[in-house]
């Protein structure tokens, strides 16, 4: 019996040890370019642009420095990210909560047509309806405004809004609802006071997501605005020159536009897997 075990139990952890250093690989893979675009954000143009890649040099600021102080300041670009990338999600929320809501409690017979429809919409690449939404734009004078990026960030992460609050929504039961309208509660106190605290963790993943997707957007950043509202997206893309590109100063600028969103899915991120699991453990 013990030596028909020892065989089964070594074999159980060479497995195991051969996932963990699996995992350990991919994971070196997938961060290997972002250390690579810190080391290089600390090196002059010359040593970035070297072809032999150069791993011991010696650190310099000056590129943070160009990145910030020359040329476009770089708090201008942030302060419309966070403009725009916060104004969305507070918007989405407002107006995806309700449909949520009312999808997830009373359905009809077209809220399964509705929801695959909405999710439906982004299959649509970004390119494919550039030029209408562009002309739209430059008639209804929202071209190159922080407004007009806002209300396009919020209809493009609506779908994603909706369908999981709906699925955290689903996963309330439905005898509290019950129980509320037996205690005289309206639709709109039941909503507030009984189904928003318990869905709060899984309000609160998808508010952090969808502030992380509007912050990294960049293709209509770059099509639509200018210099008034311009993102990060755009300062990062205005380190490109006739020249080439500058690759220290792109990568400081780059390390300066991810590090706010990094800082806040490490803050954030038990939180955010509080939320993405709620509901899957009864």
């Amino acid at each position: 019996m013990s030596q028909s075990t020892k065989p089964s139990a070594s074999r159980i952890t060479l497995g195991g040890t051969l996932l963990t250093l699996l995992a350990y690989l991919v994971a070196i893979v997938m961060f290997f370019p972002l250390l690579w675009m810190i080391l290089t954000a600390f090196k002059t143009e010359q040593q970035a642009m070297s072809i032999v890649p150069q791993f011991i040099f010696t650190p310099t600021w000056q590129s943070f420095h160009d990145a910030i102080f020359q040329g476009s300041a770089y708090t201008h670009y942030a302060w419309n990210s966070l403009i725009t990338a916060v104004g969305s999600t507070f918007l989405g929320l407002l107006l995806t909560i309700p449909a949520a809501y009312a999808m997830a409690f009373y359905p009809s017979k077209r809220t399964d047509f509705t929801l695959v429809w909405m999710v439906s919409t982004k299959f649509i690449p970004a390119v494919g309806v550039l030029i209408p939404i562009f002309l739209v734009f430059r008639s209804s004078g929202l071209l190159d405004t922080r407004f007009g990026l806002l209300m396009l960030y919020t209809s493009m992460n609506m779908p994603i809004m909706i369908w999981m609050i709906y699925s955290y929504f689903k996963e309330v039961p439905k005898e509290i609802i019950e129980a509320a309208d037996i205690d005289g509660a309206g639709t709109l106190q039941t909503m507030l006071r009984v189904i928003l605290p318990l869905a709060l963790p899984g309000l609160t993943s998808t508010a952090l997501l969808v502030t992380i997707l509007a912050w990294n957007e960049s293709f209509w950043s770059i099509m639509i605005t200018n210099h008034n509202a311009a993102t990060l997206a755009t300062y990062i893309a205005s380190f490109r020159s006739a020249e080439g590109l500058y690759w220290a100063k792109l990568s400081a600028g780059s390390v300066l536009a991810s590090a706010p969103i990094i800082v806040l899915g490490w803050c954030a991120q038990r939180q955010m897997v509080r939320g993405l699991t709620f509901g899957a453990v009864k």
